[in-house]
């Protein structure tokens, strides 16, 4: 047969892998403020823009690593640095961690009526198997990104209470007498 040569799902993902990750990064991009979405999709600078770089080459990177699956660690930084920027930012949890589940949306509009036409359904479900999996790794990040976040504001609230009591005389700073001595 000299025809096409079939490609899985997961090929058929790969061909256009540059144009769907774009599209997940522009779903990314919407759960901003309109403002931001423009300043975020039109400067291309890293230095101008970390974020939106950051953003737009996490997702292509992290949709990469979808489709192979093999590299743990690297599924584990390339969403990391999303999750990290979602973590600081004023969104819920679910907001924040909401963008994983994006992806699905992008694979099944772009590919719904081939995975119907040619049975590729679970091959579908086990990317959204995957596409989970991401999710709860997130999860874990989020949550450990969060916890760190409150730790230094606690600490910094107490360093500043700290400062505040020794300027008013009501503690004395032992190093500062030994730095005296």
């Amino acid at each position: 047969m000299g025809g096409v040569p079939v490609l899985d799902l997961a090929g058929r993902l790969a061909a256009r892998k540059a144009e769907l990750a774009a599209k997940w990064a522009d779903l990314i991009f919407g759960s901003y403020p309109e403002e931001t979405q423009k300043l975020w999709k039109q400067q291309k600078n890293r230095f101008a823009n970390p974020v939106g770089t950051t953003i737009s080459e996490a997702a292509e990177r992290l949709f990469a690593l979808l489709l192979d699956w093999q590299d743990a660690a690297a599924v584990e930084q390339a969403l990391e640095m999303l999750v990290k920027i979602r973590a600081v930012q004023s969104f819920e949890p679910s907001g924040a961690l909401g963008f994983i589940f994006l992806l699905k949306q992008v694979l099944r509009e772009a590919l719904l009526e081939e995975i119907s036409r040619e049975g590729l359904v679970d091959e579908l479900l086990r990317l959204e198997t995957r596409i989970d999996t991401l999710a709860l790794i997130a999860f874990d990040q989020y949550c450990k990104n969060r916890e760190q976040l409150f730790a230094l504001r606690v600490q910094e609230v107490k360093l500043a209470q700290h400062n505040l009591l020794r300027r008013a005389g009501m503690i004395l700073d032992a190093s500062a007498d030994e730095a005296e001595k």
